[in-house]
């Protein structure tokens, strides 16, 4: 699938397994977000996600960090650079309006992560800085290694983190966790974070780390891909939602989408102790309207 597409950011491989690999590749600018970044990943997880193929996406990195975060310089070319000879005003206007919309991008490139029908797991180390919080905090789950750290590092810059750190990172760590770190930029060490619960483990090394997630996600892989989506979707819809509308919502998606045939397989391969040989996701179709 990746062949298709020469990717500036990423190098992406698919195994036997269904498990798409995803690597941050540019460790000499620690795997910072350029521009190209927000569009590449969103294309990235919807062409993984559209053919049905994939049972599990794994994001990791190279170098010494996972990643620094936004990159500043194309950060400041994405605000738009203003028209000579307009007012303050309208300037004043345009800028707004260009953030604005650069905001929603950005925000969107992450929340496909959260969208994709399939677990997303991230494989962290050294520094997750700035944006990448928000990256992993739109992820299924996040594994560490032991020298990797968080930090909310927008205040550092005088802002506002804005790409989807507060809304998902509220529902990873306590409250007044999150407040701390996003008031102060400190750097929250990996035991920390998996002490909190915002990191699922702790791995001595980068080595150790990777064969851990890929173990888990090939045991993922062995499950019933209709049966892992509905579970992606409504535990995301229980976070969202009171109790009693997601019990409604779980009773109306069973209704809709459990597979008996994926039920049998399941069961026999229990019995059996051989995989299931289960049938993929359905493609998804291109809705009219939009782009390829």
């Amino acid at each position: 699938m990746s062949e298709t597409r020469d990717w500036q950011c990423f190098e992406i491989a698919t195994d036997d397994h269904g498990i798409a690999h995803i690597t941050l590749n540019r460790p000499e600018k620690r795997n910072a977000m350029i521009r190209a970044f927000w569009d590449e990943l969103p294309e990235a997880i919807r062409m993984l996600d559209k053919s049905g193929e994939v049972r599990v996406i794994v994001i990791s990195s190279t170098g010494p960090h996972f990643t620094a975060g936004i990159d500043l310089t194309g950060f400041a070319d994405m605000t738009g650079n203003l028209g000579a000879g307009e007012s303050d005003i309208h300037r004043e206007a345009n800028r707004g309006l260009d953030f604005y919309a650069m905001a929603k991008r950005m925000q969107d490139a992450f929340t496909a992560l959260e969208s994709a029908r399939v677990p997303v797991v991230a494989a962290i180390q050294g520094g997750c800085i700035g944006g990448g919080v928000d990256m992993v905090s739109a992820c299924d789950m996040r594994f560490c290694t032991e020298d990797a750290y968080f930090t909310v590092y927008e205040i550092n810059i005088g802002m506002t983190a804005d790409v989807g750190t507060f809304p998902r990172l509220l529902n990873l760590l306590p409250e007044g966790i999150v407040r701390e770190l996003s008031y102060t930029g400190r750097k929250m060490g990996a035991e920390e974070a998996a002490r909190y619960g915002l990191a699922n483990k702790v791995y001595t090394d980068h080595a150790a780390m990777m064969d851990g997630v890929m173990e888990m996600a090939r045991e993922i892989a062995t499950k019933a891909p209709m049966a892992v989506h509905g579970i992606k979707n409504i535990i995301t819809h229980a976070r969202d939602h009171k109790t009693a509308e997601t019990l409604d919502y779980i009773a109306l998606w069973n209704a809709s989408m459990l597979k008996q045939s994926e039920v049998m397989t399941a069961m026999m391969a229990k019995q059996s102790g051989e995989p299931g040989k289960f049938a993929p996701l359905p493609p998804l179709k291109k809705v009219s309207g939009e782009e390829e």
